[in-house]
């Protein structure tokens, strides 16, 4: 069954143990690999690098961790946010190869 990103905006979300845990205020998604990455509970207004990874754990719930949606998001209830970012560090840190379809400008 496919959901359009757009129903999940404002969605409930709960554990599997019943427990409400917020609301779905945005969705992050990795356009290069098409997948939905996180979902974010509040908007990420940040200023420095720190607090964005501090609001990434406390704030957001992993794609992964999604059990089921429908009229509400339910999400596993052993680690719904706050997965450590070290999966997504290690991929910024590998060497950014260009899309094919990337222009670069040359003088």
């Amino acid at each position: 069954m496919a959901v359009k990103l757009s129903n999940i905006m404002g969605m409930d979300v709960y554990t599997d143990n019943a427990q409400f845990v917020g609301k779905v205020f945005d969705v992050i998604l990795d356009l290069q690999k098409g997948e939905v990455v996180r979902l974010t509970l509040e908007p990420i207004r940040v200023s420095s690098k720190e607090e964005a990874k501090r609001v990434f754990r406390e704030k957001t719930i992993l794609f992964k961790s999604v059990k089921a949606v429908d009229k509400i998001v339910i999400v596993s209830s052993d680690g719904s946010s706050a997965q450590p970012l070290e999966e997504e560090e290690s991929i910024e840190k590998a060497p950014h190869k260009p899309m094919p379809y990337s222009y670069r400008y040359k003088k």
